[in-house]
């Protein structure tokens, strides 16, 4: 028996000045199975969730929902249909309650328009019974886990007794134990008759939790497959329209002297580090989530202050308690965060790229050499490949791939000794991942020292010639590219690692 089609886009057209969104795309979201929908940043996904929701409105091509021909006028109307979106940034007030983030703008009511606040909670209390969560709707969402918190917008979602589920990139900031617990929530909504579209750059989710994958490319519906007959490499290479031979491309090359020592460091939650980094090598930090990678970066950065130790750049003892102090020295962090912490969205590729090298384009009297500055942002596009008609474009409208380009880019002009990459390809579509390994071991090979910070366990194995594995702010493993494994990796990460593994 074929399962029902919910929600079926044929066809769609839609163009933006001098864009063509989606050309000629299609979707189709089954009851009870997961539909991954996959394509390289750019490749028209987002634009088919927005006329999907009703934020845009197509250009051509037919929308059926529920086996009906249906046009949503906006957001508003498609959830209330029945079609549900979970964003990538969680958009939820963090000092209001589970129940007052799932009801908002639409409570219960009494007479004389109170609010009828046992309904309401009750209510919550009942979606969150559904999703098999253990905690109150009367706690505050700043209280709750990142996890938690994206389970609190699925029973949003569910509260318009949603029929379809969009989710996109839904375990960005998950650990494991949430991952998985997503997955039974899934599971459980799948079992229930819903629809998922699960958008994601991780192929390992869409082959432990997806049904089906739809694959787009430059706008185009390239075609949707099961998941159970077709492997990795083919869906990468249906996703970039090439193959990707090698994914982690490393250059084996000896490491030069020692250019970063770092001794003993101490902080809040970090405790006693010590290692060095060479010129020409790229150091992995591998670790869970919450074991202090970023943390310790952004001390050895500036942007935190430690409370014991000290750094040793090129064997001379170096003073960095702040993030201008860190650049001084020629240490350049790129944050995990770039939307928050690494681009300001609301301005130009080259205003973003030069903002922290403006000091190289003054003049006297500081004066900007506003021509240098084109030339050598011009230079860096071209290098970098970023994909933009003008160096002049707002950067919000950049994919996420060329955005981090654009955020490694601006670390490089600034001439740095050495480059700390904190989850360099988070978000970032395998096309664009492969150019940014390739971009990293250009660095490498001219001597920068680099330290890449990754969660990804495959690419931190790939990339890197010598990995530090951390597990509640201490280093808990270290390991030499030929000695490392997933599994000792994994070890050390839940703190099992023994010590005569420990490198020397």
């Amino acid at each position: 028996m074929e399962t029902q089609c919910l929600l079926a886009l044929t066809h769609i057209e839609k163009s933006f000045p001098g864009v063509k969104a989606l050309n000629g795309a299609s979707l189709c979201v089954k009851a009870g199975r997961v539909m991954a929908l996959v394509g390289e940043n750019g490749a028209g996904k987002s634009t088919m969730m927005k006329i999907m929701t009703g934020i845009y409105q197509k250009d051509a091509g037919t929308c059926q929902w529920l086996g009906k021909e249906t046009v949503f006028a906006g957001p508003k109307q498609s959830q209330e249909a029945g079609i549900g979106i979970i964003h990538q940034e969680l958009n939820l007030i963090g000092t209001l309650t589970v129940a007052e983030n799932i009801f908002l703008g639409r409570e219960p009511r009494l007479g004389l328009g109170r609010i009828d606040w046992t309904t309401m909670y009750r209510e919550a209390d009942r979606l969150l019974t559904r999703l098999n969560l253990r905690f109150s709707s009367k706690v505050l969402v700043d209280s709750l886990s990142i996890g938690d918190q994206q389970m609190v917008e699925i029973a949003k979602v569910l509260s318009y007794q949603s029929k379809v589920i969009v989710m996109d990139e839904p375990t960005d900031a998950l650990t494991d134990t949430e991952t998985l617990a997503l997955f039974n929530v899934i599971n459980e909504l799948k079992a229930q008759g819903c629809g998922i579209v699960y958008i994601s750059h991780r192929m390992k989710e869409i082959f432990d939790i997806c049904d089906d994958v739809t694959v787009f490319r430059d706008g185009r519906f390239i075609g949707e497959y099961p998941v159970d007959a077709i492997d990795e490499e083919r869906l990468i290479e249906l996703m970039v329209g090439r193959k990707l031979d090698d994914h982690y491309p490393h250059i084996d090359k000896k490491p030069g002297e020692i250019r970063l020592a770092v001794k003993q460091l101490c902080s809040p939650g970090i405790h006693n580090i010590s290692f060095t980094l060479r010129s020409g090598e790229i150091l992995g930090i591998s670790g869970l989530m919450g074991a202090g990678r970023t943390e310790l970066m952004k001390m050895i950065y500036g942007a935190h202050s430690k409370t014991a130790g000290e750094l040793l750049l090129n064997q001379k003892p170096i003073r960095v308690r702040t993030p201008q102090q860190g650049l001084k020295q020629g240490i350049v962090y790129i944050s995990e965060d770039r939307k928050r912490e690494g681009l300001v969205l609301g301005m130009s590729i080259k205003h973003n790229m030069s903002l922290t090298a403006l000091p190289y384009f003054s003049g006297h009297g500081g004066l900007l050499k506003h021509r240098e500055e084109r030339l050598t942002v011009g230079d860096f596009i071209r290098l970098f490949n970023i994909k933009t008609d003008s160096m002049d474009k707002t950067i919000g409208l950049l994919s996420g791939g060329n955005q981090q380009k654009v955020s490694i880019a601006r670390g490089l002009m600034t001439q740095p000794k050495v480059l700390i990459l904190d989850e360099p390809t988070r978000g970032v579509d395998v096309g664009a991942k492969k150019e940014i390994y390739q971009l990293i071991n250009k660095c490498k090979d001219e001597g920068l020292s680099i330290i890449l910070v990754s969660s990804e366990m495959p690419e931190v194995l790939g990339m890197s010639d010598r990995i530090l594995v951390m597990h509640e702010g201490r280093v808990s493993g270290e390991f030499t590219r030929q000695q490392a494994t997933q599994e000792k990796l994994m070890a050390a990460a839940v703190g099992k690692q023994h010590s005569e593994d420990l490198v020397i």
